[in-house]
């Protein structure tokens, strides 16, 4: 066996400097290549979440009222009040209570836009008509209470397998079963 020596040799600070950018730039180019190819690749769809048969009680359905159906409702409602030369106010709100249209007729009071929202939030939070839900203050009246609702006739809620999906509220009529009449005319115009 021989021995032999193995000699190191020192390098400058400038020469690893160097051999560093160089290290680093081979690096970045590489990584820049990728993240281009991938970039030039289609974006791939999530694969598919699937339920489990087996526990169909933690999911639900349910249906929501489009945009040109709340305004179609509006509509027929406030067509109705014209017809009969009435000045009202007509809102549609979804399941949530949240406005979707409002149209305020030539002439209606100022009054008539809140009270056309808050009857439709009511009708559509208790599924019910605002005239019946009126009746109902006379056994708790601490019903008035609860913030945003009017129970004044004037609302009417919207339902599919009576599942409530929106309310109609009208308002700025001379009594609250005209109002009332109007927003039936545009639940009737979503079930023709």
């Amino acid at each position: 066996m021989t021995n032999t020596k193995h000699s190191k040799k020192k390098t400058s600070p400038r020469t690893r400097l160097l051999a560093g950018t160089v290290a680093a730039a081979a690096l970045g180019a590489g990584a820049f290549g990728a993240i281009s190819a991938n970039a030039a690749e289609p974006a791939r769809a999530p694969a598919a979440v699937t339920a489990d048969a087996g526990h169909p009680r933690d999911l639900t359905r349910t249906a929501h009222l489009t945009i040109d159906a709340a305004t179609r409702a509006a509509q027929a409602a406030l067509d109705a009040a014209e017809s009969e030369n009435q000045r009202v106010t007509v809102a549609v709100v979804d399941r949530n209570g949240n406005t979707v249209v409002t149209l305020r007729g030539d002439g209606a009071g100022p009054q008539s836009y809140e009270s056309a929202v808050r009857k439709a939030f009511t009708a559509v939070s208790w599924n019910a008509p605002t005239s019946e839900l009126a009746k109902r203050l006379e056994s708790a009246p601490n019903l008035k209470d609860i913030p945003n609702t009017l129970f004044l006739a004037g609302g009417a809620p919207v339902a599919t397998k009576g599942t409530p999906i929106a309310g109609i509220g009208v308002a700025g009529a001379p009594s609250g079963a005209l109002d009332e009449k109007f927003a039936q005319a545009g639940v009737a115009a979503l079930t023709r």
